[in-house]
């Protein structure tokens, strides 16, 4: 289960993509979130698709390794292609199954949707993949400095992200442990009736919610035998800087915001 979920692991490879300023691909992860909903032809979801496999590749993470992290939520698009081919009621009829017609714009909408959910969770997977839990906090809380005039709690909103992004991995791999031993018990979670699938999960939640909560308590003892009171008065081992790289990223990211309008229909 931990190995099929990719959100909230980081990968350390020598790429271009990893050498990138956290705060560059922060916001450049935003704006393709945003300019995603603008594609609506085959040449700019091909744009669309180009830059993100493209910097997956030059992340120099495995595609296969990201391919299966993103099992999870392959059930989430297909599911969402089908809900579109068998609603959508407009347009030509493509063909028939078993006497219920199928429209191409459901099928252009179902491909449309399924690609767009699909960029999203690949482009966004690239952050983590990409970036350590450290240095996402520092560019939250760079980003979002300005609100600190208006007393906005802004270093501890970006480690409480901090820390949900790094204990999701950990979760993971405790709720397969905890399934497993489970499992040696003789508790069944994959076959009976949906009644009887989740009676069997609850001996599997009360272990899991107790180890999140001993984990809680854990970090917050050590935090405070620290000395951590917030961001005030603090400083960072390493200072983010904007290089020549992140240059080019935002020229290639402009250049790719002009060849989506282009290419719109």
């Amino acid at each position: 289960m931990s190995s099929s979920l990719i959100i909230g692991q980081y990968i350390p490879t020598d790429s271009v993509v990893h050498r990138l300023d956290p705060r560059s691909k922060i916001a450049i992860i935003f704006f393709y979130v945003v300019i995603v909903f603008f594609a609506n032809s085959v040449m700019s979801y091909g744009v669309l698709a180009l830059f993100a496999v493209g910097s997956a590749i030059l992340s120099k993470v495995p595609l296969s390794y990201i391919m299966k992290g993103l099992k999870p939520v392959w059930f989430l698009i297909i599911f969402t292609f089908f809900l579109h081919i068998f609603v959508t009621r407009d347009g030509a009829v493509a063909f028939s199954i078993f006497g219920w017609d199928v429209y191409w714009e459901g099928l252009i909408q179902g491909g449309a949707i399924s690609l767009r959910f699909f960029l999203l969770i690949l482009v966004t997977s690239l952050l983590t993949l990409t970036t350590t839990p450290i240095e996402i906090t520092d560019a939250i809380e760079e980003l979002l400095g300005p609100l600190k005039k208006v007393k906005f709690p802004v270093h501890e909103l970006a480690l409480m992200m901090s820390i949900s992004l790094r204990f999701i991995p950990t979760l993971m791999q405790e709720t397969e442990k905890i399934s497993k031993a489970q499992a040696s018990r003789g508790v069944d979670l994959r076959t009976g009736s949906f009644k009887d699938r989740m009676k069997a999960v609850v001996p599997l939640l009360v272990p899991l919610f107790v180890s999140a909560f001993k984990r809680a308590e854990e970090l917050a003892m050590a935090m405070e035998a620290r000395g951590y009171q917030g961001g005030e008065g603090r400083t960072k081992l390493r200072e983010l800087s904007i290089g020549k790289s992140d240059v080019m990223l935002y020229i290639v990211f402009v250049l790719l915001i002009i060849a989506l309008f282009l290419t719109r229909s």
